[in-house]
């Protein structure tokens, strides 16, 4: 068989595979994996960076809470005997107990919102555990389903590699560049005249070239470009 008729009938294989149910379901599953996955990653880089809020919101509360322990500390055992010092230092008491308290605010507010992307990280992964099983059943069943095309996907593809491992590269290059323009069909044979990619009738001249071109030369048909082949039913 020849690479051209291989492609064809891979390209028919790919196309059943394809289309079992299971394999357009797989896509879907897969797509919204990529999805939740990539949003239970921003969620995580959320937690991480919450975390480490949180941690400087606590040692920001303990620093104030034990200077004012501190403050509270020397003023309950006389330490400042200065009436002007001791005044200010009570005045200084009071600016920590409001610090403290807008900072306990601040602290509590970055616990609710670690919760939060907590709680949110923990459901995106478990839609994640879900869909992976879904995936691996879905992909078990399209597996049962396609069993055949595949082993017949498989076995057709190191057919065209062989048969392709034979021929000119620059040649193999050409064929794949104009199949991939011309809808899957790189080259057609000169039937009777007549290319059968495009169904037009080759004028006379350019029979004539055709025929006197040696056997190993590429040739073209000159109205849909495709590598025309030559046989014993051309016409030439």
């Amino acid at each position: 068989m020849d690479v051209q008729a291989l492609d064809a009938k891979l390209d028919l294989l790919k196309h059943q595979l394809k289309n079992i149910p299971e394999t357009q379901e797989l896509e879907k599953l897969l797509a919204s994996r990529t999805d939740l996955a990539g949003r239970a990653g921003d969620v995580r880089i959320r937690v991480d960076d919450l975390t480490r809020e949180q941690k400087k919101a606590d040692l920001d509360v303990e620093q104030v809470k034990t200077r004012r322990t501190r403050d509270q500390d020397r003023i309950d055992k006389g330490l400042i005997a200065n009436p002007k010092d001791l005044e200010r230092m009570q005045h200084e008491m009071v600016s920590l107990e409001r610090r403290i308290s807008e900072l306990e605010d601040t602290e509590l507010e970055v616990m609710e919102q670690l919760e939060d992307a907590q709680r949110e990280h923990t459901d995106l992964l478990r839609q994640v555990s879900e869909l992976d099983e879904k995936i691996a059943a879905t992909t078990e069943t399209r597996d049962a389903k396609a069993g055949d095309v595949s082993v017949a996907l498989t076995e057709v593809t190191e057919e065209r590699k062989q048969t392709a491992s034979g021929l000119p590269e620059d040649l193999m290059a050409l064929y794949t560049k104009v199949r991939e323009q011309k809808g899957g069909v790189g080259a057609a044979a000169l039937h009777r005249r007549r290319c059968s990619g495009c169904s037009l009738e080759v004028n006379a001249a350019e029979l004539g070239v055709i025929a006197k071109a040696p056997s190993n030369e590429v040739l073209r048909c000159e109205e849909c470009n495709r590598i025309l082949i030559r046989t014993s039913e051309s016409g030439i």
